[in-house]
């Protein structure tokens, strides 16, 4: 099996098992289309399964999904076969009904017995899928698959989780808090903090960050040095030849 496969199985399962109480042994709920497609793909339903859902496995089948087999025994006599193999869960039907009815039954509104419906048949599937916490199971690629959580189990997982949250503490129970707040002055304390936020400390730059100032040669400064003095600009000029010797003097 693939790791991508086993991580989406894992994590269907565990959405069962957090939000409608689904555990070990997992009991899976077999109709006839199932075994039928099993059989025609020659697929070891106990094995596969065990191994797919990484689990004890209870395989389970109605009397009711039995006797409508036997009705179609030449075509699906192999499926029968398999179907006899697995334990019987009493449905309580007096008379047989079909498989689908059966099973639905089974179920119920709540599906308090947390069965994983193993069926090929697509109008069964829609009705589970309308249910909340009823996982399905079929085959596809000669591979047995477990479909997705449906949006209706999602949103009672939702509902669900709301109501434990909001579960402990009444309203009350809330309102009585509030008045306990006002008379000790807590609220008015905490509006008051939220009010007056904290301002931020000026940070001085980091030092080994900043860039050391380069030091100007001494010519440029002996130069300003003597053009500058006083407030009074100095020009140098060079005075004529003397004997060959070029003179310098400052003129003010």
């Amino acid at each position: 099996m693939k790791i991508t496969r086993y991580k989406k199985v894992q994590k269907y399962l565990k959405f069962y098992y957090n939000n409608f109480g689904f555990h070990q042994p997992y009991q899976v709920l077999i109709d006839g289309t199932f075994c039928f497609s099993a059989f025609k793909e020659h697929i070891a339903i106990r094995e596969q399964l065990t191994k797919y859902l990484t689990g004890n496995v209870k395989l389970l089948t109605t009397r009711c999904i039995i006797k409508e087999t036997e009705k179609i025994a030449k075509k699906t006599h192999g499926a029968l076969t398999i179907l006899k193999q697995f334990g019987i869960h009493e449905c309580n039907h007096k008379e047989p009904v079909s498989g689908s009815q059966c099973i639905l039954s089974m179920v119920g509104k709540k599906n308090d017995k947390h069965y994983i419906l193993a069926t090929q048949d697509r109008d069964l599937q829609d009705k589970m899928r309308s249910k909340p916490g009823v996982p399905l199971l079929y085959l596809h690629n000669k591979s047995p698959t477990l479909e997705k959580p449906s949006e209706t189990s999602y949103t009672k997982a939702g509902q669900t989780l709301e109501a434990n949250t909001f579960m402990f503490i009444s309203q009350n129970q809330n309102e009585a808090l509030k008045t306990m707040k006002k008379t000790l002055g807590v609220e008015e304390k905490e509006e008051a903090n939220k009010a007056l936020p904290k301002k931020r400390k000026h940070k001085n730059p980091n030092p080994l960050s900043c860039k050391k100032k380069k030091k100007k040669s001494g010519l440029k400064q002996d130069e300003k040095r003597d053009k500058v003095i006083d407030g009074r600009v100095r020009k140098r000029k060079k005075s004529k030849h003397k004997n060959g010797v070029p003179q310098t003097f400052i003129q003010q």
